[in-house]
């Protein structure tokens, strides 16, 4: 049966989304079409958007990677999904290469990202890969909408820790405190770490705070060397360099030049956001310090039910960190969000 969707659609980049009708056809084998229940706006949606980053797909392209959905017709082998509420991983792998078998699934070169590589979750429908989908389990009761964020935020933060092999008693030095940031710092503190959150707004860091950060650097207006030196001075305090976990979330230029600043003796460097302006960095520093530097992207399907389980037992929460909004404003929210004037994550109801 085709469906008859609405969608929200980027034509021209650096022009306003139009809403427009989308056709789905009936899902093959193998395809599955969930009714979006909400879509997180990320800051990938905003390079898409102005065109700062070129989406894969070629315009005109329905975005939106972080959706949470119920499963609403599937093709052969997946009818045990229908009816089911379903995040949709922003990392979609083919399951069958040899980066997918070889634990590295999110780096599957065949993988999809909705938004990206095809239509997203702006929209009432998408048709996306049946078997990456993701059952919530225990946390399918109550309002879901704020699991949207689990497909890339959350997920990208529990992956970054998983790179970095975070410990108890580690310190977790996380520049950039919003966004995929904000659940580092939970996931860190979650596994045992010292987190040490770094950041320009004096807002972002008292949330990282109230939510289990041990102390916060205030990075604006201040030299970068003192910055430098007050970071570290509290990572030493706590555990040998060895055990430091850099992690650059900033998704800023400046953000990641402080990150790799703070690299020392066999300490471990994780890039985790993407500024598309260029940096210069000493590559000497890694190795004079024997130190380790990970890039991370998204997260394999089958690392979602740790993260769901951190979710139910309240060790990641979600609720102080998202806002709300109807998808027809979502052109008032990407301005929003150029303007670095949004405090929270945004998550939109496609229905209004």
């Amino acid at each position: 049966m085709v469906v008859q969707a609405n969608a929200w659609w980027l034509h021209t980049a650096g022009q306003p989304l139009e809403r427009r009708p989308i056709e789905l056809s009936t899902p093959g084998p193998g395809e599955a079409i969930v009714q979006v229940l909400a879509c997180g706006l990320c800051h990938t949606d905003l390079g898409y958007a102005d065109g700062s980053v070129p989406p894969k797909h070629a315009l005109p392209l329905v975005l939106g990677h972080e959706v949470v959905g119920t499963v609403v017709e599937v093709g052969e082998n997946f009818a045990h999904l229908l009816g089911q509420p379903v995040i949709v991983p922003a990392v979609l792998p083919c399951g069958k290469c040899v980066f997918c078998k070889s634990g590295r699934a999110n780096a599957c070169p065949k993988q999809l990202m909705p938004g990206n590589d095809d239509h997203g979750g702006f929209a009432t429908h998408l048709k996306v890969p049946a078997a990456p989908l993701q059952s919530l389990g225990k946390l399918a009761g109550g309002d879901l909408r704020a699991l949207s964020v689990v497909a890339d935020a959350v997920s990208t933060a529990w992956q970054a820790a998983k790179r970095a092999n975070l410990r108890p008693g580690d310190v977790a030095l996380v520049v950039g405190a919003g966004g995929v940031g904000s659940f580092v710092a939970q996931i860190a503190k979650a596994l045992g770490a010292y987190v040490v959150a770094l950041d320009t707004s004096d807002v972002r860091l008292e949330a990282a705070k109230a939510l289990g950060a041990d102390a916060g650097v205030r990075v604006a207006g201040r030299p970068a060397k003192e910055v430098k030196a007050e970071a570290q001075g509290l990572a030493k305090g706590r555990a040998d360099s060895l055990n430091w976990k850099i992690f650059e979330c900033s998704g800023a230029v400046a953000g990641q030049s402080l990150a790799w600043s703070l690299l020392s003796r066999c300490a471990t460097y994780v890039q985790v956001g993407y500024a598309a302006g260029a940096v210069e960095l000493r590559l000497s520093n890694l190795m004079a310090f024997d130190g380790t530097a990970l890039g991370t992207w998204g997260c394999p399907p089958e690392e979602y039910p740790p993260v769901l389980d951190l979710i139910a037992k309240g060790a990641i929460q979600l609720a102080p960190l998202v806002e709300y909004a109807p998808m027809s404003q979502v052109n008032d929210l990407l301005a929003a969000m150029a303007g670095h004037k949004l405090t929270k994550r945004m998550v939109l109801d496609p229905t209004c």
